[in-house]
């Protein structure tokens, strides 16, 4: 009942629909933490079906590796089905209370709970999928095989000049364009360090080395492409039920090219300000950010003020959305 009066709600007029466009924003690596999503296994049936949906098809007890496994949690094989099954439970949940996207996005691995959100992947293969994807992640990219930087208030241009001079040295681009004033470098250390100096020669102040597991979004993973590549061809793709806005391209995917996009994302840059832009152009003026965190809430304020925003990670910020 409460899905059709929403769903009345947004009929009232052509107008108001234009005006009150949703997405949701699904998390990406680096979000976890001990214990998310806890509160909400043990409230909501849904929630607690899917995480459980999620340790079948793994082979092993989610749920406990989330609560008590930190060092796990943290391993990239481990933290992408852990996020993807908490964003994936979360949505689900907002599914059951009447909620429903109008455009869906996520940052790097949360483009696969974004696929699931869309209709145009199954959660079950989802989940296997990511399970593989985060193991080709650690071998492509050993611990210490290359280094991320995240560069503050310094002009795209500047940021992509540096690289290419530093490139001299190895591989080095940018990874994540999380907003115009931040935007994350990667590859081979030498190479990112020397990309570093230049930035610094030209007055950039704020240089933030990131805690990540290995130079993600560059050339260094094309490896992990490739083995993603052949993973992809054993998943069947379904026509998305609502429009989701790919990181490589920042444009609306086509289910023809989901494998392909998906394979390119891994080693290429992901576009997150320009795929906000996008969303905005289609009329979106509110975003939910989905799954643990509030990095991509972060990144929207920062891109536009004026957004509307919100996060589901726990029962306080479930509760602050339903009484909004």
């Amino acid at each position: 009942m409460q899905l059709k009066r929403f769903n009345q709600k947004l009929l009232v007029g052509q107008e108001l629909q234009e005006m009150t466009k949703t997405a949701f924003l699904f998390a990406g690596q680096g979000a976890q933490y001990l214990g998310m999503g806890r509160e909400l296994y043990d409230q909501y049936a849904i929630v607690k079906e899917t995480i459980d949906q999620a340790s079948q098809v793994l082979g092993y007890d989610l749920r406990d590796l989330i609560d008590n496994d930190e060092a796990k949690l943290n391993q990239t094989r481990y933290t992408q089905p852990a996020i993807l099954a908490t964003s994936v439970a979360i949505y689900r949940l907002l599914e059951e209370k009447g909620y429903q996207p109008d455009m869906v996005a996520g940052l790097s691995l949360g483009e696969y709970s974004a696929l699931v959100a869309s209709g145009a992947l199954n959660f079950e293969d989802a989940v296997a999928l990511v399970a593989k994807r985060g193991s080709y992640m650690e071998e492509a990219a050993p611990a210490g095989s290359g280094k991320m930087v995240a560069v503050l208030n310094t002009p795209v241009e500047v940021i992509e000049q540096a690289c290419q001079e530093a490139s001299q040295l190895g591989i080095v681009t940018p990874a994540n364009y999380n907003t115009p004033s931040q935007i994350v470098i990667g590859g081979e250390v030498d190479a990112v360090d020397r990309a570093v100096e230049l930035l610094q020669e030209v007055g950039a102040k704020r240089l933030i080395p990131l805690n990540v597991s290995g130079p993600f979004h560059t050339a260094l993973l094309e490896a992990a492409s490739q083995k993603l590549a052949q993973a992809l061809t054993e998943v069947e793709f379904s026509d998305f039920a609502c429009p989701l806005v790919g990181n490589t391209e920042a444009k609306v995917m086509e289910k023809e090219r989901i494998a392909e996009l998906l394979t390119r994302q891994v080693k290429e840059p992901v576009r997150f300000y320009e795929s906000i832009a996008v969303m905005q152009e289609a009329g979106v003026t509110r975003f939910i950010e989905i799954g643990p965190g509030k990095v991509l809430s972060g990144f929207v304020k920062k891109i536009d003020k004026t957004a509307q925003l919100a996060n589901v990670e726990d029962q306080a910020s479930l509760q602050a959305l339903l009484e909004n």
